[in-house]
């Protein structure tokens, strides 16, 4: 700063508002590098994170499921180990809500004193399921909830057992158990109805 002699308080105050400058540029990179990645996987991922919401059992707050799971992304993205683990974490999220909306259906249920059924699909679940797929929708909606959702992540997602575990946080076995009773009911009520 100063190369002719001993350093004044006005280079002192110059270093450390450099030094401010540097930490500010900093702070700001990886806030922009999160606002990128998070951006880019909305792309990316967006329409089938909404499908499969609806799949779960989102009904009409699917939409409202899917942005807050990126918003979780958002916020926790420094935490996040693995970059690429992302869209399982946001898939986990959805997950997450989704019980968390039958819990809270479940207890309307109870204080109403009358019985709620899904609500009426909304023109986006209507154009996001074809129709030879509505018929299989509301057969797996009839499912436990558990059955309902390890059938859709392993069918729908493709993901292997064990994925399926570390998403809904329960052993391969039980992942087993309930793909092989939701497989098995499922069936029944499609062979029940073409009859």
């Amino acid at each position: 700063m100063n190369p002719t002699g001993p350093l004044t308080r006005a280079d002192h105050r110059g270093e450390a508002e450099e030094g401010a400058v540097s930490a500010h540029t900093a702070a700001v990179a990886p806030d922009t590098d999160r606002d990128t990645a998070v951006a880019a996987l909305f792309e990316t991922h967006h329409a089938g994170l909404l499908r499969l919401a609806v799949l779960l059992g989102a009904g009409p707050d699917a939409e409202d499921v899917v942005a807050e799971a990126f918003y979780q992304l958002q916020r926790r993205w420094g935490r996040i180990r693995d970059k690429d683990a992302a869209v399982g974490y946001l898939r986990g999220v959805i997950l997450n809500l989704t019980r968390m909306r039958f819990r809270h259906l479940r207890v309307v249920r109870r204080h109403a004193q009358q019985n709620v059924e899904f609500a009426e699909d909304s023109a986006e679940q209507h154009a996001l399921l074809r129709d030879e797929h509505r018929h299989v929708v509301s057969a797996l909606r009839t499912l436990p909830t558990r059955q309902h959702q390890v059938l859709v992540l392993r069918y729908w997602l493709d993901l292997s057992e064990a994925e399926i575990a570390r998403t809904m946080g329960i052993s391969q076995g039980a992942v087993k158990s309930h793909a092989s009773r939701g497989m098995a009911k499922l069936s029944s009520i499609l062979k029940g109805a073409e009859t």
